[in-house]
C-alpha cells in the first residue's frame, strides 16, 4: 500500500508538470504570435541619397559613351532640408558638404565649362565620398564604383 501511495503521489507530480509545461508553451506561443512586425520606412535622406546614386550611375555611362549628359533634377536641391534617418539633425560637417555637392554635381552638366568631363564628374563623386568618410561609412565601396578611371 505504501508502495502504491508514493507511486501514485510521483504519477500526479509527473501529470502536473506535464500541464504545466504544456500551459506554459501556449503562453510564449501566444506572446510570439501577437507580435508586431514593423516594416521599414527609409528617410527622405536616405530616399534622396538613393536617387543621387541612380542618377550619377546614369550620368557615367552617358559619359563613357558620350551621350549627352541628363540635367540634375531640382529635386536633389532638397539635400538642404530632408529630414535625416532617425530624425537626427544634419551635423555642421554634413551641412557643410550639401551646397559643394549641389555645386559640383551642377558643374558636371555645365555645358560651357571647359575642365574635362571626367574630371568634373569624379570631383562629385570625391565630394560624397569626403562626406561618407565623416558622417555615414556605409555607403562608401559602392560610391567608389562610380568613379570613372
Amino acid at each position: 500500500m505504501v508502495y502504491y501511495l508514493k507511486n501514485s503521489h510521483f504519477l500526479g507530480l509527473l501529470v502536473l508538470l506535464v500541464f504545466w509545461s504544456c500551459k506554459s508553451d501556449k503562453k510564449e506561443d501566444q506572446s510570439s504570435s501577437e507580435k508586431e512586425y514593423v516594416m521599414y520606412q527609409p528617410s527622405e535622406m536616405a530616399v534622396l541619397m538613393q536617387e543621387f546614386y541612380d542618377y550619377n550611375e546614369q550620368l557615367k555611362k552617358e559619359i563613357t559613351s558620350g551621350n549627352e549628359l541628363t540635367h540634375m533634377p531640382e529635386t536633389f536641391k532638397a539635400i538642404q532640408t530632408a529630414e535625416m534617418t532617425d530624425s537626427a539633425d544634419p551635423s555642421k560637417i554634413f551641412k557643410a558638404y550639401a551646397p559643394v555637392y549641389l555645386q559640383t554635381q551642377l558643374r558636371v552638366t555645365d555645358s560651357l565649362n571647359t575642365e574635362d568631363l571626367k574630371t568634373r564628374f569624379n570631383d562629385n563623386i570625391n565630394i560624397c565620398l569626403s562626406c561618407h568618410k565623416t558622417e555615414c561609412v556605409g555607403p562608401i565601396p559602392r560610391i567608389k564604383k562610380l568613379l570613372i578611371q
